[in-house]
């Protein structure tokens, strides 16, 4: 990594001794050649991550050019301007210099601003911080055929290079682990350690990594140590499928390296972003259902479990609201410009909502069930009123999505907005969702900018987290539910309990794979993380319901993997989450940037960051302090 850096700040040291030497000369004697790697070298300076530079040559006398620009990644989008360049004079081309994207292709149109002729059209995909050069010119000096000619003047950087050394080390840390681990365990040193250490001393050393803490399944409330003589039946796979979607939103939110694949889709389509909400709320359901008969077991009573699922609700939502809440970078939080709903908002209500429903047609499930091996949908016949209550609420978002009539846009929309759609709806964003929350919330109190407004070039406010999405929230924590049902039905039968993860996992996968067309735009209802479409919902329970197998089976059946280390954040969920939010911009999760346009160094920043939640996690866990609420 740290080989990335120099060679990172000698390029920089080379391009800027270049510019001084350049611009100690007057303009007027250098050749046309050295005014242009001139102006290369001072727009470079300039480029932002995911740009690159390219300079127009226009060597065609009495015809300015108008270029335009579409991404590949834009869905039926209209061209946009990029620049104009002036016409040749004097036998000098014409030049101008732009900034263009390279996080996708892009198609380049070349029109004549005359009478809007197109000359050329190039397919072309830049990379990063590359220097490009298209030159406009007559073939063989005819006045209406022309050619259009890309040249790489500096090729662009390997920007996924720290992506590559930073997998390495942390794969050296793992051999390390393992290797340091596998030693403990030899008996040679292992009688050693006997010796040196005490016995007992000894054993938690080498069982350090082992079992879970022992804590009671409780809804109280707090920051506080657990006893240890307190015995518990809690699954560690289920701690761990949280953890590991914890720690990728705590990375990507954190900035994720400041790679676009890190980054949240614009509309349509999935990024390692988008998966993590939807699989924290999927564990939760999961959790709901096991927790909720562990406490009925014991003699709680639904009244009160209900204030406590009430209280606990209330207080997610009020930390979204009051403590983790983007506009404070506005100023004072005001009434004005607070932001209603959010990512622990949305938690609360969903947890409400699914917790209510459970207590309300529970059926408790004994610890000595008897498992009848002919039936195969005994862990969902029982549970037929929730999955009425389901249903009814996904016909209630599919009606208000596809029925519901929106002002200036056409029935049942699911686009953009801005420049999406050849520009006939750009006040349409999110459709029947958009306008729910801007009347119901005001527009004020939603999302400023949400993740289409750099692509599309949206307008209005959109929020991700709005109230019509909250309903397919309520479906993917259900569909976690049902997985906690089937591992209470089938308490202790592994083999059952696999078998039907994964046919609900193929089940998921054949409904989005309906409702898509296999598409990313075309189908019935796309994949989409700013909507939660039903797609959305199905095609993350599919992965949900897969990997949640595989943790299993790993983790509680055949003990191969402790779950370390994403069993720790699992453990500590709330402060984890709550904690990296507020602490974001201080010191040591963040610091000055050096070169605030390198992925090395952002990478650095926000791997570190993740890292130290991590440690912080495993300190608490050893500690045996859980943060509940």
């Amino acid at each position: 990594m740290g080989l990335a850096v120099c060679s990172s700040c000698s390029l920089s040291t080379l391009v800027f001794a270049g510019f001084l030497v350049c611009v100690a000369m007057h303009p007027e004697d250098l050749p046309a050649s050295h005014q242009t790697h001139s102006l290369f070298r001072k727009k470079q300076l300039q480029l932002k991550i995911d740009e690159a530079l390219l300079v127009l040559h226009n060597e065609l006398p009495s015809t300015n050019v108008a270029v335009y620009w579409l991404s590949d990644h834009c869905y039926q989008c209209s061209y946009q301007v990029l620049a104009t360049v002036p016409e040749s004079e004097a036998g000098q081309p014409g030049i101008e210099s732009v900034a263009v994207s390279s996080q996708h292709a892009l198609t380049l149109q070349l029109n004549d601003t005359s009478d809007h002729r197109e000359l050329c059209r190039i397919h072309y995909s830049f990379g990063e911080f590359g220097n490009y050069s298209l030159t406009i010119k007559s073939f063989r000096n005819s006045t209406m055929e022309v050619t259009c000619e890309m040249i790489i003047n500096n090729k662009p950087i390997n920007s996924h290079l720290p992506i590559l050394i930073a997998s390495l080390v942390y794969l050296g840390i793992f051999i390390v682990w393992r290797l340091g681990y596998f030693l403990v365990s030899v008996d040679l040193i292992r009688k050693w350690l006997h010796i040196k250490m005490s016995s007992g001393d000894t054993e938690r050393l080498i069982n350090s990594e082992l079992g879970s803490p022992n804590r009671a399944e409780s809804m109280s409330q707090g920051l506080h140590s657990v006893p240890l003589n307190i015995p518990t039946n809690r699954l560690r796979s289920l701690d761990t499928f949280r953890g590991l979607s914890l720690i990728i939103m705590v990375f990507v939110n954190y900035g994720g390296g400041k790679y676009w694949f890190f980054k949240h889709e614009s509309w349509n389509g999935l990024t390692l972003a988008d998966l993590v909400f939807p699989w924290f709320v999927f564990i939760m359901g999961t959790s709901i259902s096991l927790s909720l008969n562990t406490l009925l077991l014991k003699g709680c009573s639904k009244r009160k479990l209900f204030t406590k699922v009430l209280w606990r609700s209330f207080q997610l939502f009020i930390i979204g609201v009051l403590v983790i809440n983007p506009n404070y970078c506005l100023g004072p939080l005001s009434w004005g410009t607070l932001r209603i709903p959010g990512v622990l908002q949305r938690l609360g209500v969903t947890y409400l909502v699914v917790s209510s429903l459970q207590l309300l047609f529970v059926k408790v499930v004994p610890e000595n069930i008897q498992q009848d091996s002919t039936s195969p949908l005994q862990d969902v016949l029982p549970y037929w009123p929730q999955w009425t209550f389901v249903f009814a609420l996904e016909a209630i978002w599919i009606c208000l999505t596809f029925l519901l009539p929106v002002p200036g846009c056409p029935e049942g929309y699911l686009g953009p907005g801005g420049i999406g759609d050849f520009e006939q709806y750009p006040n349409c964003t999110g459709g029947a969702a958009g306008y729910i929350d801007r009347i119901v919330l005001g527009e004020d109190h939603i999302y400023q900018h949400p993740s289409p407004n750099v692509l599309y070039k949206t307008t209005v406010s959109y929020d991700p987290e709005g109230i019509l999405g909250t309903i397919n929230s309520v479906v993917m924590a259900f569909f976690g539910l049902q997985a906690g049902n089937t591992l209470l039905v089938y308490k202790r039968l592994h083999k059952q309990i696999m078998v039907r993860f994964f046919i609900w996992s193929i089940v998921m996968g054949i409904i989005s794979a309906i409702l898509t067309k296999c598409s990313q735009n075309e189908g019935f209802i796309p994949v989409n993380k700013n909507l939660w479409s039903f797609s959305y919902v199905t095609t993350l329970s599919c992965f949900a319901f897969m990997l949640l197998l595989i943790m299993y089976y790993m983790v509680d059946v055949k003990e191969i993997w402790s779950g370390a280390p994403f069993f720790y954040p699992g453990m500590n969920s709330i402060l984890v989450y709550v904690g990296h939010e507020i602490l974001e911009n201080y010191f040591p999760f963040s610091w000055k940037m050096k070169n605030s346009q390198s992925h090395t160094e952002h990478l650095t920043q926000n791997l570190l960051a993740t890292s130290l939640w991590v440690l912080i996690a495993y300190v608490l866990y050893k500690k045996r302090i859980f943060w509940k609420i």
